[in-house]
């Protein structure tokens, strides 16, 4: 990303880190985490903590290239070098 800066600095924010250029001064986050839960209609759904990002897909690769997809576009560039993909699985039983 600063290729031609080697002086960086990781600093967590919550659930997300980002790192920073003590020569520019600029900001790439570098992990951003999803949250992820089978949808009612089918499929899973996915939504970015701490960003406006939303996705789905019908399968869990389907889904990981749909988010890809999502966090190019949300940030255009300089965006996040980890994704992680956090599976919350809600089961009822009867006791």
């Amino acid at each position: 990303m600063y290729a031609e800066h080697s002086k960086k600095q990781v600093i967590q924010h919550g659930n997300n880190s980002q790192e920073i250029c003590y020569f520019c001064k600029k900001k790439a986050m570098t992990e951003i985490i999803f949250i992820v839960e089978e949808s009612p209609e089918g499929g899973y759904e996915a939504k970015a903590l701490g960003y406006s990002i939303f996705t789905e897909g019908e399968s869990i690769e389907q889904l990981k290239e749909n988010v890809k997809e999502a966090v190019r576009c949300h940030f255009e560039q300089d965006y996040p070098k980890i994704i992680r993909l956090h599976f919350i699985r809600e089961e009822i039983f009867a006791a």
